[in-house]
């Protein structure tokens, strides 16, 4: 079985939209003209570029696709004849997809060509709000958010390594030095080199099944009842909020039942809920409420987007944040359940939002910071 490839090209003319092999013009110049030098001249090409093309397209495909007979007019095969009968029912029937296709790549590559056009890519933790910002932002700045989601630490991870502008991470309100989101955020983050830009409150709680058949108040419910608990995978922010919230409360991961099973994101959780195959995970309201799932709120955290110093005044960087700040999408993020505005599109720095650094401690090494 051959397979397909698909091309296209790049060009300032107006043209048909075309799916077309080349292999398939050697072809039809050949057996209309009834002999290769013919076809040759027909389509512009030397007679020696041609039966290259056709011999080389022989052996790819591994059957003969010319009848070559000194003295007599060349004539496709069999093989040859049903190919050029393939392509014509191909470009009969599918002649319409192929002009949708053509303009629906035109309208992507139009954001390329567009001076007042913008993309931001952002790794992120997986976060609803995200999604409605990316409507956002297109609607009011023309900025087209490629967002990738991922754990928090490959966020960051992906913003110190180049391979996006911004990262989205969150953590308890207020966290605590010494705490677990210090020892893992920390070593990504630096003063002077990151800047946080304002975004969310959300709430994190205890999605279960519509009723609270279990009543699960607080994970002590969850660990003594014995609910079966769907978790998130280590890297991710929520994990990091879990392992917390356990270790604050003298939780150990052995007496919560499936503590190992994982799920990608708070929607898959959420349904996972749902399907009754687990009875409660930690995770967002939204996700929640779109599974039709009862919240118990547990705790508030921020979620905060950060980018390098040096991107703050970029364009892409500049638009992102007046769309953030402006009235119209802070009252779309309130009426999302569990989600509060934030300073959003404020420039924060880390020492401010996070307490994981002194001035005093820092004073020291603000010639390799700052």
């Amino acid at each position: 079985m051959h397979r397909l490839q698909f091309h296209y090209t790049l060009s300032r003319d107006s043209s048909p939209a075309l799916v077309r092999n080349p292999l398939m013009d050697l072809l039809l110049a050949v057996s209309s003209a009834g002999s290769i030098s013919a076809g040759a001249r027909q389509l512009g090409l030397s007679y020696r570029h041609v039966w290259g093309e056709l011999k080389r397209w022989e052996n790819e495909l591994g059957n003969e696709l010319v009848v070559w007979e000194k003295g007599q007019s060349a004539r496709l095969t069999e093989f040859g004849a049903k190919l050029m009968w393939a392509e014509r029912q191909a470009q009969a029937r599918l002649a319409p997809q192929i002009e949708a296709l053509r303009a629906d790549l035109e309208r992507a590559f139009a954001v390329a060509f567009d001076a007042n056009a913008h993309v931001v890519t952002l790794y992120a933790s997986h976060d609803d709000a995200l999604a409605a910002l990316r409507e956002q932002a297109v609607e009011r700045a023309q900025v087209h958010l490629d967002i990738r989601f991922c754990g928090s630490v490959d966020a960051i991870r992906g913003l110190n390594e180049g391979r996006c502008v911004m990262a989205g991470f969150h953590t308890l309100q207020h966290p605590a030095p010494g705490s677990l989101a210090e020892r893992v955020y920390k070593p990504l983050l630096q003063p002077g080199l990151h800047k946080i830009i304002g975004f969310a409150e959300r709430t994190q709680g205890l999605m279960v099944a519509a009723g609270n058949p279990l009543q699960l108040l607080n994970l002590h419910d969850v660990q003594q009842r014995k609910a079966r608990f769907i978790n998130r995978a280590l890297g991710t922010g929520t994990r990091v909020v879990f392992d917390e919230l356990m270790a604050q409360q003298g939780l150990s991961a052995s007496g919560i039942t499936g503590f190992d099973l994982t799920e990608p994101s708070h929607t898959a959780a959420a349904h996972a809920i749902a399907s009754g195959a687990a009875d409660v995970a930690l995770g967002i309201e939204v996700a929640a409420r779109a599974q039709g799932l009862d919240f118990v709120p547990l705790v508030q955290e921020n979620y905060h987007l950060v980018c390098l110093k040096s991107a703050l005044d970029d364009a892409p960087i500049a638009a992102l944040r007046a769309v953030l700040q402006s009235e119209e999408w802070q009252r779309q993020l309130g009426s999302l359940a569990g989600y509060a505005p934030a300073r959003c599109g404020e420039v924060l720095s880390l020492r401010e939002v996070l307490p994981w650094w002194s001035f005093d401690k820092l004073k020291g090494e603000s010639l390799h910071i700052l």
